[in-house]
């Protein structure tokens, strides 16, 4: 009798300590209405100070995934491969109006003219 009682002893204290530990897990998470206060206008606008190198992005243009690639260093080289009897492809237009405008362009691999 002393052996069972000292197992279910051991096995009411496990269970407990298990249930103390989820109810804790709970608690610690905030309510719904304590963060509904984060909304991006809230949030600092964080702006680049420095050139960074060229980086590559998933985006979607027209309803369709493309990849955009930022470059803001002068000199900064990019290599582009197409498929035999393809060449690059660059279409560049101005983002904004004026002089100094920010460019951007679509680069596509197009068949060769024959």
């Amino acid at each position: 009798m002393s052996k069972l009682f000292t197992k279910l002893t051991v096995v009411l204290s496990v269970i407990t300590a298990l249930v103390i530990v989820c109810l804790q897990s709970f608690g610690a998470q905030p309510a719904l209405s304590e963060t509904s206060d984060l909304k991006p206008s809230n949030l600092p606008m964080m702006v680049a100070t420095a050139p960074t190198a060229p980086t590559l992005e998933q985006a979607v243009l027209g309803g369709k995934p493309v990849y955009v690639l930022s470059m803001t260093r002068a000199g900064d080289r990019v290599l582009v491969r197409c498929y035999p009897g393809y060449l690059p492809s660059i279409k560049i237009r101005a983002m904004g109006s004026g002089a100094n405008a920010s460019q951007e362009g679509d680069m596509t691999c197009q068949a060769l003219e024959s």
